[in-house]
């Protein structure tokens, strides 16, 4: 069975644009989250949250018109020239039929959702442009990549919400490894949106100040957008054009809660399963896992229940094994945050550095575990858990490992 490297990466984050800036923020714990200023949210109890700042589509939508692609295809679009030109590959060099495109998101385009009933409301229905239909189902995501790229081959849109990025990162290797396609841009994307900030306010969700996963004090998650896309490729044929590999997909492991459809189950009995069949999958133990990037959102239940899932897998070395969660930094940025965390993964592999969970004032005696809290940490980790869940109880681990060790 052929093996899956990651060679390209291509980041959209809240607190940088390119994976070098993102980076470098995640490593010196700068927060992204600040007011909102996409719109008005004087209406709204909360007005904190995540957004991308100074983006410019044009230099990354060549194919097509800018504005005519939503905000989310316009990040995953960025990403995806971002990973390839990072990853050295040669597009032209390949058969196109055999290169495919695999993302999450959890709400697509909700801008040209927002904008029909706008329309509709002020202006009525024959006022709606007959182009909007086409440009707001997620499957357009993945297709504007393929187009801006000329990519014959898959093209995936998984919409598993919150864990949606390790479901395509996982699909993606699935193909790769069983020989249909040679290689594959994986990821995720998804935009701030009314909807979407309307949602989680509604469920009394978000926090009002900032993001405190695992603290004892947290109040609740921080809604942010973002995307990140993988360059995955057969790991025989990267090391024979010299790409430089940043880690090795060893695996992932899916499942359902089959609880509630917004509440993880309280003892985090899906989590446990997707990790373990991750670990499983890919041929490793518990004592091989050196870092473990959480789902983390901040609200008191998830947390609470992501802790005890990891306590109940790894047992007496549970305390030993450093977990942090970015979304301290980044917000939740919903299809695109697994993505992201699992770029953030192939960088602690290829750097050897920790990011933190920043926030982390008192700890929580229902969260005992050691979450590197404020302060990145060289810790030179070899193999490595991603974890992501979901509304529905979709939840997904992707394991991560140094490449040939």
């Amino acid at each position: 069975m052929r093996r899956v490297v990651v060679t390209g990466l291509g980041l959209i984050t809240p607190v940088g644009l390119g994976w070098h800036a993102s980076w470098e923020a995640l490593l010196a714990g700068r927060s992204g989250i600040e007011p909102v200023r996409s719109f008005d949210t004087s209406a709204f109890p909360v007005h904190i949250g995540a957004e991308v700042k100074g983006f410019a589509p044009e230099p990354y939508v060549r194919r097509q018109s800018a504005e005519a692609l939503g905000r989310s295809s316009q990040f995953a679009v960025a990403a995806a020239r971002m990973a390839v030109e990072d990853s050295g590959l040669d597009l032209a060099k390949f058969d196109r039929r055999r290169v495919g495109v695999s993302l999450g998101t959890t709400s697509g385009e909700p801008s040209f959702v927002e904008r029909y009933n706008d329309v509709r409301k002020e202006q009525g229905r024959e006022a709606i442009p007959a182009d909007i239909f086409p440009k707001y189902p997620s499957n357009v995501i993945p297709s504007n990549v393929a187009i801006e790229l000329d990519l014959h081959g898959p093209s995936l849109m998984i919409p598993t919400a919150c864990a949606a990025g390790n479901y395509a990162i996982g699909y993606a290797t699935d193909l790769i490894r069983m020989g249909r396609v040679d290689a594959m841009l994986a990821g995720g994307a998804d935009a701030f949106s009314r909807i979407t900030y309307m949602g989680f306010s509604r469920l009394g969700a978000i926090a009002k100040e900032r993001c405190q996963p695992f603290d004892k004090n947290r109040k609740g998650m921080v809604p942010g957008e973002g995307a990140a896309v993988l360059v995955l490729e057969d790991a025989v044929a990267a090391r024979a054009r010299g790409a430089k590999i940043y880690a090795e997909i060893l695996g992932y492991g899916i499942s359902c809660d089959a609880h509630h459809m917004t509440a993880a189950h309280p003892q985090g009995e899906g989590a446990v399963r997707a990790m373990a069949r991750a670990l499983k999958e890919s041929g490793v133990g518990i004592e091989d896992v050196d870092y473990i990037s959480a789902h983390g959102t901040g609200t008191p239940t998830n947390d609470r229940a992501e802790s005890i899932a990891v306590r109940s897998l790894f047992g007496e070395r549970a305390g030993q094994v450093p977990v942090s969660s970015i979304k301290s930094m980044v917000g939740h940025t919903m299809g695109a945050a697994s993505a992201i965390e699992a770029a953030a993964c192939a960088l602690a592999l290829d750097t050897g550095m920790i990011p933190p969970t920043i926030n982390y004032e008192e700890p929580d005696p229902e969260c005992d575990l050691d979450y590197v809290p404020n302060t990145a940490r060289q810790s030179n980790p070899r193999v490595v858990l991603n974890n992501a869940y979901a509304f529905g109880g979709n939840n997904a681990s992707l394991c991560l490992a140094r490449f040939g060790e």
